[in-house]
């Protein structure tokens, strides 16, 4: 072999006091342990960088294993998120903690029946009370019911002013460790939910209607604060990140930032510069939402000449996110908070002066280099 065509894998006996950081450096050598291991180090060194507008999508139960208190909480606390897009599921089941509701560890093979005659939910191996339910959507009816509420609204703002609820009731309950929801309103990350109706905090939300609530839950303006948040990243030679934890809607709302800017509104965009995504489906089956990196090219969701860097591990989310969490918090500083939520209307007035700029002007008439030149999708740079 002339020429050596990466590491040599120089197997090391593990020792009794292995670190985070050695296990996945070291003996993560192959596999998907390696697309693991690539994704810890580009995240590190790469991605939780200044300059780096992080966005981070969130599908599957992972708050119900309370991986919101555990992992997410504390990378958005010592900034390493600086908005996120998750199923309205993970943040009702979140707010279980905020609230002072216990879950259990319990077992895959329960007698369901059994269960339901108990008064007992399962989300695979979690059990909990059918009450944690039903007093959930009390807290939630009651808050929605506030003059704060009572006006059309997108999910960030949505979730803002719920995740002040949780935070004002787990100081009052003197819970510990905050919930995902309410450490994103003490730390100003916007979270957007891609499917509002789609989670129980929907269906309270419904219910209300019928009661003659004036909330309306409004998507367009969530597609246009998401497209903002990344459009502004690339100010002052900054970047955008999108990190994936599963896969779902969430996934494409992240994705779908860059279509929306170039494709929708004319903008020139080159797509997100950093793509890595936790995942167990498969493209072939049609199952992997937003595709992969290489597809996701051809929307012009992401740029091709950062497709190299790209990474896709193949693995399960719960076992992938708390180590990606240890190994960030031990090898990176925490970075200052950019509290999106409170940008988000200068982004979007600077999207919109951006987006009637360039509105009905065809390239060919020498209008501003912002306006895109380019009919696949496949952004032109200057």
């Amino acid at each position: 072999m002339s020429q050596k065509p990466g590491k040599k894998i120089a197997p090391i006996p593990m020792s009794n006091n292995v670190s985070v950081v050695d296990l996945i450096d070291t003996y993560f050598t192959a596999y998907n342990s390696a697309r693991l291991r690539e994704a810890c180090q580009l995240l590190t060194k790469e991605v939780f960088q200044e300059g780096v507008t992080v966005g981070v999508s969130l599908s599957g139960a992972m708050t119900p294993a309370g991986f919101g208190v555990s992992a997410l909480a504390p990378l958005i606390r010592n900034g390493f998120i600086d908005w996120m897009i998750c199923t309205g599921a993970n943040l009702y089941h979140d707010m279980h903690y905020g609230l002072g509701f216990e879950l259990f560890a319990g077992s895959p093979f329960l007698d369901d029946v059994k269960l339901r005659e108990e008064g007992t939910i399962r989300i695979y191996d979690i059990v909990f009370g059918y009450d944690v339910l039903l007093e959930t959507d009390a807290f939630i009816r009651k808050v929605l019911q506030a003059e704060p509420f009572q006006k059309r609204m997108g999910t960030a703002e949505f979730h803002h002013l719920l995740g002040k609820c949780v935070w004002e009731i787990e100081k009052q309950l003197g819970v510990k460790n905050s919930c995902l929801l309410a450490t994103a309103y003490e730390c100003g990350v916007p979270i957007y939910t891609s499917s509002p109706g789609d989670s129980s905090i929907g269906m309270n939300v419904a219910a209300l209607a019928l009661e003659g609530s004036k909330l309306i839950i409004d998507p367009s303006i969530d597609v246009n604060e998401t497209a903002a948040i990344v459009y502004g990243a690339r100010e002052n030679e900054g970047t955008s990140a999108a990190v994936i934890i599963g896969g779902g809607s969430p996934k494409n709302f992240l994705l779908q930032t860059q279509p929306q800017l170039h494709e929708v509104l004319g903008l020139e965009e080159r797509g997100h510069d950093f793509f890595v995504q936790f995942t167990d489906a498969r493209p072939d089956t049609g199952g992997l939402s937003g595709a992969t990196p290489a597809e996701a090219v051809s929307w012009g969701k992401i740029d091709p000449d950062e497709l190299p860097s790209a990474i896709v591990c193949y693995t399960d989310s719960t076992i992938a996110l708390p180590l990606v969490t240890a190994y960030t918090l031990n090898q990176c500083p925490p970075r200052p908070l950019k509290r999106l939520y409170d940008g988000r209307e200068a982004l979007l007035n600077t999207l919109q002066k951006d987006y009637l700029a360039v509105k009905d002007k065809p390239a060919s008439e020498g209008n501003d280099p912002k306006a895109a030149t380019y009919p696949c999708g496949t952004p032109v740079k200057g």
